[in-house]
């Protein structure tokens, strides 16, 4: 076959395919060649240009931002939304919706779903939920203690409840504060049988769905009386720390920044999340990009899923991911 019946015959393939929909095994019929060889053929119109795939995102699809996100730092998706402002409660709402959309899609049965908390960015994904009836989950496990003032207590075990009705899960509480009065205390609380019964559940979690703290914590973490002192957050920036998770803050580059506050402290521990099978970061917001950006260099994220504002800040960055 001469060099101009071969690409003759692979335009042709490559219209019936691209073209007119038809079916590589209705191609192989038609044209009496065999399948594996429409196959062939196909890869061989992409390979000479015969076949120029382009995707056209439509608005509101940031699929740029998101593969940038996934390059520069490494972590296995990323999901961004268009937020209509920059203001809190337009971000809030934007990432909710977006995590809602992503944990219904994703969640499998048997899951064992860690979840925060104190997050105002979880309130809303949770809120953002549609019952989802075609899975399972096993327990949704609370992460970090939840007591505390009453009114904002409600909220925390909100969040775990509503996510548990969600995906027919066991609801799995710490009955404790996030923040115990002294270390003496701690050891008191992390005793109870009911305590050790949850934090033993830290073990079994494959899905772990996290919210990102700034050092200016949420009005609903301060509220709930589980928040460090203006004096006490300052004393972790004097030793590097940018942000937290469950208030087991890292530095710039992710790594634990460990103080005596740290001893205080009733949630999960950095090196449990990163060991996770999946952790879930639901986070935005200018404040909270250096955060953000450090809990992806340490290998703290898998799943990014922030506002298109957030991801152009992350991206105008020049470090890279520590491997």
């Amino acid at each position: 076959m001469s060099r101009a019946d071969e690409l003759r015959l692979i335009t042709r393939v490559a219209q019936m395919y691209y073209l007119d929909a038809v079916k590589q095994s209705d191609i192989s019929e038609r044209l009496h060649i065999p399948q594996a060889r429409v196959s062939r053929l196909l890869k061989k119109a992409l390979d000479e240009n015969i076949v120029r795939i382009s995707i056209t995102p439509p608005p509101g699809v940031f699929a740029e931002l998101e593969a940038g996100l996934r390059e520069r730092f490494g972590i296995e998706e990323a999901i961004v939304a268009e937020a209509l402002s920059e203001r809190d409660e337009t971000v809030l709402a934007a990432i909710g919706d977006a995590a809602a959309h992503f944990l219904e899609s994703t969640i499998a049965d048997d899951e064992v779903i860690g979840v925060s908390s104190w997050s105002l960015s979880l309130m809303r994904t949770v809120d953002a939920i549609t019952p989802i009836k075609r899975v399972q989950a096993k327990k949704v496990v609370q992460i970090f203690g939840g007591m505390g003032n009453p009114t904002m207590q409600s909220h925390a075990q909100h969040i775990v409840t509503r996510l548990a009705q969600l995906t027919n899960a066991k609801p799995q509480f710490l009955p404790a504060p996030g923040v115990a009065g002294s270390p003496e205390s701690k050891n008191v609380l992390m005793a109870d049988p009911f305590v050790e019964e949850t934090v033993r559940c830290f073990q079994e979690i494959t899905l772990m769905l996290v919210g990102i703290g700034s050092m200016t914590p949420s009005y609903m973490l301060v509220n709930s009386g589980n928040a460090f002192t203006r004096e006490e957050l300052d004393e972790l920036a004097a030793h590097g720390a940018v942000g937290d998770m469950g208030l087991r803050f890292f530095d710039a580059e992710g790594k634990p920044v460990i103080t005596p506050l740290n001893d205080r402290v009733i949630s999960i521990p950095l090196e449990e999340i990163k060991a996770a099978k999946r952790v879930v970061a639901v986070a935005g917001g200018s404040r909270k990009v250096p955060a953000i950006r450090a809990a992806m260099l340490g290998g703290l994220v898998d799943v990014l899923i922030t506002d298109h504002f957030t991801a152009e800040q992350l991206l105008g960055s020049e470090p890279t991911r520590k491997t």
